[in-house]
Parts: C-alpha cells; sequence; structure tokens
C-alpha cells in the first residue's frame, strides 16, 4: 500500500507542479483581470443591480420560484444554493487552515486578491453557459464550458476541432475533478473529523453517506436542488454565527491581523524566516489555490447547474455567479481565517503554527478554545454539512459531464460509481489523507486550463451580452436582446421577457 501511495503522490506531485506553475496563475488572475475591464469593472460599477438581482431578490415576494410552465428547470435561488452546495465546503474550513498553515497569513490577502478577479471570471462563465445552453433529450437543460468550448470557440474559423477537443478535454478533467474536490478531499474529512470528535468507525461513516448519497442522486438535479435550498442557508449562517462570535471576542487583535495579512503577503517579512522570496511565492500559490478550490471561479463547474436555471436573462445568471464568489470567499473564508488568525494559534509576528496542528483540524481547535468540547462538536457537524453539501453539487457537475461524453441514458453508470468511490474515501487512513487535497488541485488545475481559453477566446461575446443587458435594463434603449445561440430558444426567452419574466 506505501508503495502506491508513494508513486501515485510522486506522479501527482510532478503534475501538480506544472497545472499550478507561474503560467497557470498568470492565466487564471489574468482572465479574472481582463475580464473586469472587459465588463468595465461590472463587479463594482453595478454592484447596486448585482446585489438586487441576487440576494435583494430573494426578499422579493415570488421572486426565486420556480417556472411553472418550465418543469425542467429549477429557480435561480435552488441553482445558487446548489452551486454554492459544491463550493462553500471543507476549502471553506480546511481549506482556508492549509492554506495559512502552507503560505502564511499572507495566503489570506490573495485569497482576496483571486476572489475579487475571479468574480468576473465566474460571471462570464455563467453567462457563456445560459448564452450556449441547449436541452438534452429529456428536456432538461445542458449548459457548461463543454458547450461554450464546442460551439462559441469551436464555431470560430478553422477552430472546430479545437473547440471539440477542449470541450472534450474539460469533462474528462471534469469527471475526474468530481471524484476529488467532490468526493475523496470532502468525504475524508468528514470521516476523519467524525472520528476524531466522536470516535465514529470510519466504516460506519463510509456507510452512512452511501445511502444519503445514493438516496439523494439517483433523484437527479431537482432533488439535489431541493435538499441543497434548506441545507445551504441554514449552514452558512450557522457558521458564520460561530465565526462571528470568536472574531468579536478578539476583535482587539483586528489591527494586528490585518497587519499579519498585509506583511507576509508582499514580503515584508518571511513565515518562519524563510527566504522572503520563497515565502511570498507560497503564500501566492496557496493563496490562488485554495481560493480556486473554495470558489470555483475559473473552474467551469457552477456553470452546469446555473445553466439549469428557470432564468432567460445570461447576465442575470451572471450577477448570480459575482454573488456566489462573494459570499464564499469575501464573506465565509474571511470569517474563517479571521477566526484562526485571532485565536492565537498561529503568532502574526512570524507567521508560525502552533506545533502539532494541522489545516484539517485547526478550525476544531479554535472553536474548542473557545466554546470548549461544544465547539469541536459543531466544527464536526458544521464540515459534516458543508461537505456533504459539496459532495452533492460535484455530483451533479461530474454527471453532466459524463452525460456530455457518453450520453444521456449512460449518466446511470456514473452515478453508481461516484457512490462506491464515497465509501472508499470515507476509509482512507490518516497517514493518506493528504493525498485526497493534492489530487483535487491537480483535477482543478486541469480543468482550468480549457474553461480559461473558452472564456478568454469568447469575452467578445460577454461583453456584446453585457453591453447589450445595460443598454436595455438599465439604460433604457430599445435594442434587440441577446439571450441565446440557438435561434429557437432566442425567440422562446425574448417572449418570456417581454410577458415580464427575467
Amino acid at each position: 500500500m506505501n508503495n502506491i501511495y508513494e508513486t501515485v503522490t510522486g506522479f501527482n506531485d510532478s503534475v501538480n507542479g506544472f497545472v499550478w506553475g507561474v503560467p497557470m496563475l498568470v492565466l487564471l488572475v489574468g482572465t479574472g483581470i481582463i475580464m473586469t475591464i472587459v465588463t468595465k469593472w461590472f463587479q463594482i460599477s453595478h454592484i447596486g443591480q448585482w446585489f438586487s438581482k441576487t440576494i435583494g431578490a430573494v426578499f422579493k415576494k415570488g421572486s426565486m420560484a420556480r417556472d411553472k410552465s418550465d418543469k425542467n428547470s429549477i429557480s435561480q435561488f435552488q441553482s445558487l444554493c446548489t452551486a454554492l452546495a459544491a463550493t462553500v465546503g471543507t476549502g471553506n474550513i480546511a481549506g482556508v487552515a492549509t492554506a495559512i498553515v502552507a503560505g502564511g497569513p499572507g495566503a489570506v490577502f490573495w485569497m482576496w486578491f483571486a476572489a475579487f478577479f475571479g468574480m468576473m471570471t465566474n460571471y462570464s462563465e455563467n453567462v457563456l453557459g445560459i448564452y450556449f445552453r441547449r436541452r438534452n433529450i429529456k428536456g432538461d437543460w445542458c449548459g457548461g464550458a463543454m458547450y461554450y468550448l464546442e460551439d462559441g470557440l469551436g464555431g470560430k474559423k478553422n477552430m472546430k476541432t479545437v473547440g471539440k477537443i477542449l470541450a472534450v478535454l474539460f469533462s474528462c478533467f471534469a469527471v475526474l475533478a468530481s471524484f476529488g474536490i467532490g468526493n475523496l478531499a470532502q468525504v475524508n474529512t468528514i470521516s476523519a473529523n467524525l472520528n476524531m470528535v466522536f470516535s465514529v468507525n470510519p466504516y460506519i461513516t463510509g456507510a452512512v453517506l452511501v445511502t444519503l448519497v445514493a438516496l439523494i442522486i439517483i433523484g437527479g438535479l431537482k432533488r439535489i436542488a431541493s435538499v441543497t435550498e434548506r441545507l445551504v442557508p441554514f449552514m452558512v449562517v450557522i457558521y458564520i454565527l460561530g465565526t462571528v462570535t470568536i472574531f468579536c471576542i478578539h476583535i482587539t487583535k483586528i489591527g494586528a491581523i490585518f497587519g499579519a495579512i498585509f506583511k507576509f503577503a508582499f514580503g515584508f517579512k518571511a513565515v518562519a524566516g524563510a527566504a522572503v522570496g520563497v515565502a511570498v511565492k507560497q503564500a501566492v500559490t496557496m493563496g490562488f489555490k485554495r481560493g480556486v478550490f473554495s470558489n470555483e471561479a475559473g473552474l467551469g463547474s457552477s456553470v452546469m447547474v446555473h445553466s439549469a436555471s428557470n432564468v432567460k436573462e445570461p447576465v442575470v445568471q451572471g450577477m448570480w455567479g459575482i454573488f456566489e464568489v462573494f459570499a464564499d470567499t469575501i464573506i465565509v473564508c474571511t470569517l474563517t481565517a479571521f477566526a484562526i488568525l485571532s485565536s492565537g494559534l498561529v503568532d502574526l509576528a512570524t507567521g508560525e503554527v502552533a506545533e502539532g496542528l494541522a489545516g484539517g483540524t485547526m478550525v476544531a481547535n479554535v472553536f474548542q478554545n473557545t466554546f470548549g468540547q461544544v465547539g469541536a462538536y459543531f466544527v464536526a457537524v458544521a464540515i459534516f454539512m458543508f461537505a456533504f453539501s459539496t459532495v452533492l453539487g460535484w455530483s451533479y457537475y461530474g454527471t453532466k459531464a459524463w452525460e456530455y461524453l457518453f450520453g444521456t441514458k449512460s449518466t446511470v453508470a456514473y452515478k453508481i460509481v461516484f457512490t462506491a468511490i464515497v465509501f472508499v474515501s470515507a476509509i482512507i487512513p490518516d497517514a493518506y489523507a493528504k493525498l485526497p487535497w493534492d489530487i483535487s488541485d491537480t483535477f482543478n488545475g486541469l480543468m482550468a486550463i480549457p474553461n480559461l481559453i473558452g472564456v478568454l477566446s469568447l469575452s467578445g461575446v460577454v461583453y456584446k451580452i453585457t453591453k447589450n443587458y445595460i443598454d436595455r435594463r438599465i439604460k433604457n434603449k430599445a435594442v434587440e436582446p441577446v439571450l441565446s445561440y440557438f435561434p429557437d430558444i432566442q425567440q422562446e426567452a425574448k417572449k418570456a421577457i417581454e410577458n415580464g419574466e427575467d
């Protein structure tokens, strides 16, 4: 077993080092910067618009209801909750802690940096997802990077083969990523925490999770969405209350916390005496990697569920993408980071972490030190809910990628394999617990490459759709709406908008 582990680890480290090298970091953040410029800093210039159309719309009666005339769609709020179910997971708890352990307090700044520009990457993905989506043989919406790569990039002169190849590669990586970020890392973290706090045998955890996952994902997107729209708001609110309480208890440390974050982010002081250049590179790399692991901006994953929304306007769903990154990283990850950095477990002067602590259990220690044993119980339950919801969300992403590769009727095979891997993930020994995270990082990066190529190549389309929306909805100009790549869907959506639907 040790030989297999070492072989897999060695191979993955080699691929990971290439995938997450400087070119990838430049591509990832560069895409967000370019799309921010293309959309004229939409996340700032139209902040009131995207707030009112997202979280503000939740409080308007009937605005988040599913379109009863379209039985194959889900509501915009359900699509957000399912997307957040996949993003608000262990990345927000263990992932943030792991970033701080490996990259120091400065990694938090680079998570913010990546998230700010990642908002517009996620926005662009969702705009393209709605614009290029179509229905399958069951009448369900199908959208995602594979479709805008095939039809968008592939629709350009002499790019048909390139677009198709990249679409297939993206789908293959998405299926593999669903087993990594959406299964191995999540379930293994659940199992380890339940075993540590409640002494639950990993085999029992595996058996219970297999049963729950099977019952939910067999029911398809509507059952997943039905679960996530109830689970996600509850778990996020409860977790935020816990982290805010810890932050308030240590409010006097806020100056020192901000000081440490900026000091280590720009190399004014190296972590634990390491060379400054090495320390900054580590902070940047871990901040970006864990940021992407958390909010998935640039992966092209959440667009698959956003495309199943009943929305008619691509830009409206794009704004939900902005809010998704904002809620996931700017709010939840930041509160986790502040709770960790205010706890005393990280020396704000040197960046050193208390001896014997690992990223996966650090937050549990923070809560336990503040609230006693109840705090440890709270984190174990929170991780269970966060990670379990991520498993559900990613099971859908993997299903849609599998469907693109092998057809709608074959998706049952994927669901069987995915469910079986849940049990394997639960019983991975502690000695090998780091490997699922490393594999997840690798597949995340591999997914992002074709997706970001697609987003950049179609930046002109995003600009056209965004300008069209602003002209019609904000400046009240009488212009023809740009809603879909397909003429029949364009007319269907146009008619719905004329009837007062978004």
